[in-house]
């Protein structure tokens, strides 16, 4: 039988990303996000979100999109998206132990805007993209991507 690693996410930024560029030209954004869980409290016999914390990392490919670069471009924290990835295992060495550490992430394939865009004046200077396109051309621009 074969293998299925696809995650689809819909949930908040809980953080604006934070860009790390590598030297060999590298680029990815790390990036906070939550999603919300709903079940029953057994006292109240309510129902209540319980957020459950994810991170996430988007990558400039060599060729094609250049993921990190239109998350920091458009991505703030707060923002509705819908995200399509793959969950990685991340390993290193503690830095103060050496003990091996260990996190699950997911690498984010593609996403797609969700919050309608803002009225008002600050709406006229640069719209809001509405869905990233899935596969752009290596040459296309980050300024050149339709929305």
């Amino acid at each position: 039988m074969g293998n299925l690693n696809k995650v689809m996410l819909i949930g908040r930024l809980t953080r604006d990303p934070e860009i790390k560029e590598f030297s060999n030209g590298g680029k990815v954004a790390n990036i906070g996000f939550a999603v919300n869980n709903s079940r029953k409290n057994q006292q109240t016999g309510q129902w209540e979100d319980v957020p459950v914390w994810v991170e996430l990392k988007a990558f400039n490919r060599e060729t094609g999109r250049k993921t990190a670069d239109i998350a920091a471009k458009y991505l703030r924290k707060g923002q509705q998206i819908y995200v399509e990835g793959h969950l990685v295992l991340e390993e290193w060495a503690g830095k103060e132990d050496g003990k091996k550490q260990t996190k699950m992430v997911v690498y984010v394939d593609d996403f797609q805007f969700l919050d309608k865009r803002e009225e008002g004046a600050d709406s006229a200077a640069e719209p809001k993209p509405r869905a990233a396109k899935k596969t752009a051309p290596a040459e296309e621009n980050i300024e050149d991507v339709p929305f």
